[in-house]
């Protein structure tokens, strides 16, 4: 399936023409995003991958349909933890409602890219070097523990190297200067604090992509489904963070579900070419039973404390942080 060269050149023509329908015609004007809206999208997202899962079974039988299906839910799952970081950067900057889907789009068209050349990447060293599956097992297991036990953290993006080495590349602008990414001011060019934004979005997804693609790599190695379970999960987490952001402080042991998700995976990754390898259909059914598990315990044990509030905003890219309660 993975060798089929029309299938990646259709499917990448798919992904491209639902962007351009997105950006072209129903967010064509900067426009604040509604629940309703979002929550539109995110049921047309997980139609049109169940819809895709259906063609899968279809063309390549249960099996093939089984581990996409597995991956979109394991990336689903994980992408969560996508949203809570966003939440925080929009709080921190205080990017205006009306601005955040556009850096939204472009950072999910970022990290396809990304994601695209990590999959390559892991595919190619997992056909050539098979025991590389062990390393992904045991990092995710490290991983899935870390994320249990360090369950808050404090973002502090004027730290960030990223943000460092791109203020000493080019000058900031010290408020938005509407939805633009870059201005030309005294005939000098300044990006503003919306682009490093979208660069924190870009960085945060990568480092949550190491995460995430290994985990995949569990389910299946063919290259085509781990690239498509990605690009599905990953198109509708722009409506999922709309649909959830004023609803994700409620969901506090999920952090703590998605580690015990990880961590399970990295044990499905060691006991790959064991006599205790795990069915597809059974590791479904553990992540689901985890997320489930996670998300109602969030709801039985509210937590007393409030939502992250962050300081003032794009000031903070100055030469010193905000002031203030914030990270």
């Amino acid at each position: 399936m993975g060798d089929s060269t029309w299938l990646w050149i259709g499917f990448n023509v798919f992904v491209l023409a639902m962007l351009a329908l997105d950006l072209g015609v129903f967010h064509r004007k900067a426009h604040v995003v509604g629940f309703k809206e979002s929550l539109t999208w995110t049921v047309v997202w997980v139609a049109l991958a169940l819809l895709f899962n259906a063609g899968i079974w279809h063309f390549s039988g249960s099996q093939k349909a089984l581990e996409f299906f597995t991956g979109y839910v394991i990336e689903k799952s994980l992408s969560v933890d996508n949203v809570f970081v966003f939440a925080m950067l929009f709080s921190y900057f205080a990017v205006p409602p009306i601005f955040q889907h556009k850096v939204l789009f472009w950072g999910v068209l970022g990290a396809l890219v990304m994601r695209a050349a990590m999959i390559a990447l892991g595919a190619a060293l997992i056909a050539k070097f098979s025991w590389i599956i062990y390393l992904f097992g045991a990092f995710l297991i490290l991983t899935g523990i870390k994320m249990v036990l360090k369950r808050e953290e404090e973002i502090h993006p004027e730290r960030n190297p990223v943000v460092r080495l791109f203020k000493r590349l080019m000058p900031v602008t010290s408020d938005y200067r509407g939805d633009k990414f870059f201005v030309v001011e005294n005939g000098l060019r300044h990006a503003t604090p919306l682009f490093v934004v979208l660069l924190l979005v870009e960085f945060s997804d990568l480092i949550f992509a190491v995460d995430s693609i290994p985990a995949i790599f569990a389910v299946t190695t063919d290259p085509f489904i781990v690239y498509t379970s990605n690009v599905f999960a990953i198109l509708g987490l722009r409506s999922l963070y709309f649909a959830l952001a004023g609803v994700m402080d409620k969901f506090h042991y999920l952090k703590i579900g998605l580690g015990v998700v990880l961590s399970f995976v990295g044990v499905k990754m060691l006991l790959a070419h064991s006599p205790y390898k795990m069915d597809t259909i059974v590791s479904l059914a553990v992540v689901v039973g985890i997320i489930a598990a996670s998300i109602v315990a969030s709801l039985l044990r509210p937590r007393k404390m409030g939502a992250f509030e962050g300081p003032s905003g794009p000031e903070s890219l100055g030469g010193e942080p905000a002031q203030g309660d914030g990270p």
